[in-house]
C-alpha cells in the first residue's frame, strides 16, 4: 500500500478518528497535554486519558475515566487514535500497545519522534504523525474548511473548531 502524504494524512486522521487515547494526559490544567486534550474534547472528540498515576487513584481527567495502559482502556473503549505526550524513547512500547489494540493511527506531539517505532507502526497498517501538535493542526485545517463537523458536539461547544475552553 502506498503511504498517504502527510498533507493528506493529517486531515484524514482528524476526520476519521473520533476517539483519542491521550498517553501521558496530565490532570494539571497548566500542562500542555491537558490543554490540547481539552481543546480536542471541546471540538467534538472523545478523549480517553492514559495515565497510570491518575488511574491508580481511580481518577478522571476532563470528566473521563483514566486508565493505566492502552490495553486496559481498550477492554472498555474503542480507540481510534493514540496521541502521545511522552518522551521519544518511551514511544516503542506505546506503539506496540497501539498495534495490539487495533488503533488506526498514532500521533506523536511536537518534538516527539521515533523512527523505528514509526516504521513498525506503519508496517502494521497504522497511520503515523510525528513532531506535530494535534491542536495546532486541527485549528489550521478547521479554518481552511478541510475538516468535517463531528456528528454530535459536546454541550459546552457551540461551534466545532471554536471550543469554549
Amino acid at each position: 500500500m502506498k503511504p498517504i502524504p502527510l498533507a493528506e494524512r493529517i486531515p484524514y486522521i482528524l476526520n476519521h478518528c473520533r476517539t483519542i487515547a491521550v498517553v501521558g494526559l496530565s490532570p494539571k490544567p497548566h500542562r500542555a497535554s491537558f490543554d490540547v486534550a481539552r481543546y480536542m474534547q471541546a471540538s467534538g472528540y472523545r478523549i480517553i486519558p492514559i495515565n497510570p498515576n491518575v488511574a491508580g487513584m481511580q481518577g478522571q481527567v476532563l470528566g473521563e475515566k483514566a486508565y493505566a495502559t492502552l490495553l486496559e482502556a481498550a477492554r472498555h473503549e474503542t480507540i481510534d487514535l493514540v496521541n502521545c505526550f511522552r518522551n521519544s524513547e518511551d514511544i516503542p512500547p506505546i506503539v506496540d500497545e497501539a498495534i495490539a489494540i487495533g488503533a488506526k493511527a498514532i500521533w506523536m506531539q511536537l518534538a516527539i519522534t521515533n523512527a523505528a517505532a514509526a516504521t513498525k507502526a506503519e508496517a502494521a497498517g497504522l497511520l503515523v504523525v510525528q513532531d506535530h501538535c494535534i491542536k495546532i493542526d486541527h485549528r489550521v485545517l478547521w479554518s481552511q474548511g478541510l475538516l468535517q463537523a463531528p456528528a454530535q458536539l459536546p454541550a459546552n461547544s457551540p461551534n466545532p473548531g471554536t471550543p469554549k475552553v
